[in-house]
């Protein structure tokens, strides 16, 4: 199934390998000061997900969760670029957000990827990539992916035209 608007698009990946590569591909578009929020259960795909989106970015080492050290920093062999990994779980509320650093990332040129970021919502800039992603069952995931302001737009546009060239499944 998939749902198409200017600034939403829903899509399924039938196996974490298409998940991974659904990931990579999205890793591929980003530019510094993209941010992209993942929201979903736990063990709903977040990690895999994140894992496509640094090797496609070309993260040096592989995303790993950053559950217990709540942000880890990535970068390219090939220029200064910086992607942070930031896991939100064990962030109780919006104010604490001071203890990880969210606003000096954020002001950053770096890349922001943030895992649970409905526990922060309230604190985050309006442009962004939110995706949710839903357990459709077995190894199927759901996704959810709304872009606000025009850059994140334009992302999920192109986006969308490269993975719809994804056969692995």
């Amino acid at each position: 199934m998939s749902v198409q608007r200017r600034n939403q698009w829903e899509f399924t990946s039938d196996s974490p390998q298409h998940t991974e590569s659904l990931g990579r591909s999205l890793g591929q578009l980003l530019r510094a000061r993209d941010l992209i929020c993942l929201s979903g259960d736990l063990g709903a795909g977040k990690t895999i997900y994140s894992r496509g989106i640094g090797a496609g970015w070309g993260a040096a080492t592989p995303l790993t969760s950053p559950t217990f050290n709540l942000v880890h920093e990535h970068r390219r062999a090939t220029d200064d670029a910086r992607l942070f990994h930031i896991d939100c779980y064990r962030i109780s509320s919006p104010g604490d957000v001071d203890s990880i650093g969210l606003d000096d990332i954020l002001d950053s040129t770096a890349t922001a990827l943030l895992e649970w970021p409905e526990r922060i919502q309230a604190v985050l800039p309006s442009a962004r990539m939110w995706i949710d992603i839903f357990d459709g069952g077995g190894s199927q995931r759901h996704f959810v992916s709304r872009a606000c302001g025009e850059r994140h737009v334009s992302l999920l546009a192109h986006y969308r035209q490269l993975i719809s060239r994804i056969t692995i499944k």
